[in-house]
């Protein structure tokens, strides 16, 4: 295969809408598809099984950045720029392929709260988020090496919690770690017990709005059907 030479990160088109839209160069060749490699910049287990579902062979490469968690302006912009640093620290290692990454927070209020950092902090946004609604934030950010463009896009999806007690969360803690989940609950496994209602993407609550993933895979020539 004829080995092409690629821009710097600061070259890409980034986009910031929800909707991600596609910014066609005339210069690129179509690359097929079949051979395109995926790379999930993500350890997130229940990322990587969402990802599974869709039927795609993936590499899991884990990105080592750290997450802002200072709100200073949108929580979506917030997500965004995490999912999309994500990226270009895992494209950096490679020279084709599509890069896919995510981030996810919780917003209460205005206050950003993302994985605990231990058992007692994980106690503490338990009885946080069980006494009102919050909004879960997706940022997702996908680069094309192989025709030079980045998409990034966000979801948002509203979760209303039952009141939990001290000796549920504790019971729950025996069950299930907290300590790699935003918000400190899965929704997807034992924490849906937890749940009154959602309004929006289940998918987006898990970590990996898969709707939304499926729009830019499709502009980047990736069909999941």
């Amino acid at each position: 295969m004829r080995k092409m030479k690629f821009p710097a990160p600061r070259d890409w088109v980034f986009e910031r809408n929800s909707s991600p839209r596609l910014h066609p160069n005339p210069n690129i060749t179509s690359v097929n598809i079949r051979r395109r490699r995926i790379i999930l910049a993500s350890k997130s287990k229940a990322r990587q099984k969402l990802l599974k579902q869709t039927g795609l062979r993936f590499k899991v490469v884990e990105s080592f950045i750290r997450e802002k968690r200072q709100l200073k302006g949108n929580c979506s912009d917030l997500v965004i720029e995490n999912a999309l640093k994500k990226a270009k620290d895992v494209a950096k290692k490679f020279h084709s392929g599509v890069i896919i990454a995510a981030d996810t927070v919780v917003l209460v209020g205005k206050r950003i709260i993302g994985k605990p950092k231990n058992i007692k902090d994980a106690f503490k946004t338990l009885k946080l988020l069980s006494k009102k609604p919050q909004w879960v934030y997706t940022g997702i950010a996908v680069i094309d090496l192989d025709n030079q463009k980045t998409f990034t896009t966000y979801e948002k999806t509203k979760v209303y919690m039952n009141r939990l007690s001290d000796k549920q969360i504790r019971n729950y803690f025996q069950r299930v770690s907290p300590l790699d989940k935003a918000g400190s609950f899965d929704i997807q496994g034992l924490g849906s017990v937890f749940i009154e209602r959602i309004e929006g993407c289940f998918y987006n609550v898990v970590g990996l709005p898969l709707a939304k993933l499926g729009r830019i895979l499709k502009e980047v020539k990736i069909d999941i059907f």
